[in-house]
């Protein structure tokens, strides 16, 4: 077999590995997937009305506000799985598997590979259910083609092989999945700090560059586009460079303190 079906096989090995420990031990990618549902819920029945009336200017519309915030709650659910995926890459460091893989004939990378595959593919699952109960609760999506969906879709997976990428890098120097837990804190923190709940324009401007730049927004502002047919602008561009710089980056970070380190 040639190196490259031997990665491809260990890969899916791995991969095999990792769905069944989520599947043995669902309580934290429930707990994570909850967070998004939960704010969801929050935002659009209890601040639903204020928020949608101080937005738009004009009387209440829950319905325009549903519309507005799901696509921010779609990606601060990939925000949300992938810190999991930083807990599992430092339990694993932890426990001493990763120490046994290294002494198998089986292809360096696929450890990895197995993480990032399955963390994309809970993503995505994730995604899924939080929009089935955006839907539930009224959301549509007007002016939207397949061209469209199939672009949102993109978007979303490449936002989350990004994030994974950064979760796996923050898992390997992570000294335990506490540790793990807390430095991915982040990826849930940043979209609260973006346009998930309120415009740019709403915000005080000492804040707005902030809010703008990070790479939760562009994403958001993009997907909200595609699914509403509104404008992107040059979001979709902002949100493509965070996308490839975030992966590439944690690609290349992951890869050499797994590398390098002997733990």
């Amino acid at each position: 077999m040639s190196s490259l079906g031997l990665a491809v096989r260990d890969s899916a090995t791995m991969l095999r590995r990792n769905l069944l420990h989520a599947r043995r031990y669902p309580s934290l990618t429930l707990n994570l997937l909850l967070t998004p549902i939960m704010l969801l819920l929050l935002f659009v029945y209890i601040f639903g009305d204020t928020m949608s009336a101080g937005i738009g200017g004009g009387g209440p519309d829950r319905s325009a506000y549903i519309a507005f915030v799901v696509p921010g709650l779609l990606l601060m659910t990939i925000g949300s799985t992938t810190i999991g995926t930083a807990v599992s890459v430092s339990n694993d460091m932890t426990e001493g598997i990763i120490a046994r893989f290294r002494t198998m004939a089986i292809h360096r990378g696929s450890v990895l590979i197995g993480h990032v595959v399955g963390s994309v593919l809970q993503a995505v699952i994730s995604v899924v259910l939080v929009g089935a109960v955006g839907v539930a609760i009224g959301f549509r999506s007007h002016g939207a083609g397949v061209l469209e969906w199939l672009a949102a879709f993109g978007l979303l997976v490449l936002f989350a092989t990004a994030l994974t990428w950064i979760a796996v890098g923050m898992g390997l120097v992570s000294p335990n999945a506490e540790a793990a837990s807390n430095n991915a804190m982040p990826l849930i923190l940043l979209p609260l700090l973006s346009s998930t709940f309120v415009p740019l324009d709403a915000m005080p401007g000492w804040f707005r560059p902030i809010a703008e730049y990070q790479p939760f927004t562009p994403a958001i502002e993009t997907l909200r586009g595609l699914l509403l047919g509104t404008g992107i602008g040059h979001n979709g561009w902002l949100a493509l460079a965070w996308c490839l710089g975030l992966a590439v980056l944690g690609y290349f970070w992951s890869t050499s303190k797994f590398n390098g380190d002997p733990r």
